[in-house]
C-alpha cells in the first residue's frame, strides 16, 4: 500500500525535476485545485443521479484523471504548507465524531448545530 508520504515525495520529485516549485505558492496551488475541482464537477454537471451512479467507461476514466489531479494538488499544497495530511484527517475525524454522535447523526444529514434540537435532546 502506498502512503501519503510516499505520494507527496513523488509529487515533490516531479515538481523539483521541472523546477516548478517557484510557481507553487499556496495561493496558486489553491487556485489550481479549485480549477481541477471544477473539471471534476463538469463531468457530473448535467447527469441525473442515476447516470452519475452508472458512469460509462469514458466518464470513469475522466473522473479518475480529475480525482488524481485534485489529489495531486492537495498533496502538493499540504507539502508546501508543511501540513501532515494523515494527522489532519485523523484529527478532523475525531472532531467530527464529537460534532456528529452516532446516536444522533445516523441516517440523517442534519448539520451538527441542529442535531440536539432536532433529536429532542438537550
Amino acid at each position: 500500500m502506498t502512503t501519503i508520504d510516499e505520494l507527496q515525495a513523488a509529487v515533490r520529485a516531479f515538481t523539483d525535476e521541472r523546477e516548478w516549485g517557484q510557481f507553487h505558492t499556496p495561493k496558486n496551488l489553491i487556485m489550481a485545485l479549485t480549477g481541477e475541482l471544477g473539471e471534476l464537477a463538469e463531468i457530473f454537471q448535467w447527469l441525473t443521479p442515476e447516470q452519475a451512479d452508472q458512469l460509462d467507461p469514458q466518464q470513469r476514466k475522466q473522473t479518475s484523471d480529475e480525482l488524481a489531479d485534485v489529489f495531486i494538488y492537495l498533496l502538493r499544497l499540504a507539502d508546501v504548507l508543511d501540513i501532515d495530511l494523515a494527522h489532519a484527517v485523523r484529527s478532523k475525524l475525531a472532531s467530527n465524531g464529537s460534532k456528529y454522535p452516532v446516536d444522533q447523526a445516523r441516517g440523517n444529514a442534519t448539520k451538527y448545530t441542529e442535531l440536539r434540537t432536532s433529536s429532542g435532546t438537550d
